[in-house]
């Protein structure tokens, strides 16, 4: 007598199949971001970049009258804590009288009018921060030293094409089209700015 070899088929248990489907692709997804992190992570810009995106200035000892000059992203920012005259001088400008009646401030809409007070932040309208490169072909312009040239209107002059700024850094005369920019920048404390 033959026997019968009888074969059974047991199904799986279809909440274990279930499992391990799902862990199959939980661990090829986490694979995935795992390998694909490094690539991402080096697209951010390195510390160097970050550092260079702001820079915090100690202007404490910056007496009145006098200017200094820090680097911010590369390009020079003028920075001078002015005298009563200087404010007065800017104030006493009437927008019609500018060639660029824009404030060109980081801090503000860009249609906001040129006037002294959108130049600098209210409280303490005696500093004046700008980029110090002149606006018609990227030069340097004079007036951050005490022997320095300071054009028509006792602000900056840029010696390369003649451009005469004011007292707020504003163009008066000469072939730059358009004001210093004012970068974005704020008081951490009355002594300390934040720029960018």
């Amino acid at each position: 007598m033959q026997r019968e070899t009888v074969v059974t088929a047991h199904a799986e248990d279809p909440n274990r199949r279930d499992f391990l489907i799902v862990a199959a692709g939980a661990f090829v997804a986490v694979g995935g971001a795992a390998v694909t992190w490094p690539l991402i992570d080096q697209m951010n810009p390195d510390k160097s970049a970050l550092a260079l995106s702001s820079v915090e200035i100690d202007i404490g000892p910056v007496k009145e009258g006098q200017a200094i000059t820090v680097m911010w992203r590369g390009k020079p920012v003028f920075i001078r804590n002015r005298t009563k005259e200087e404010i007065a001088s800017a104030k006493d400008v009437k927008l019609e009288d500018l060639r660029d009646d824009v404030a060109r401030n980081g801090l503000l809409s860009e249609d906001a009018p040129a006037t002294d007070e959108n130049r600098t932040i209210a409280g303490h309208e005696n500093w004046l921060i700008m980029v110090g490169i002149c606006t018609h072909l990227g030069c340097i312009p004079k007036g951050q030293s005490l022997g320095d040239a300071r054009g028509d209107f006792g602000g900056w002059f840029c010696p390369c094409h003649g451009s005469h700024y004011d007292t707020a850094g504003r163009i008066r005369k000469g072939p730059a089209p358009r004001n210093l920019d004012i970068p974005a920048y704020k008081f951490i404390t009355d002594g300390k700015i934040k720029i960018g």
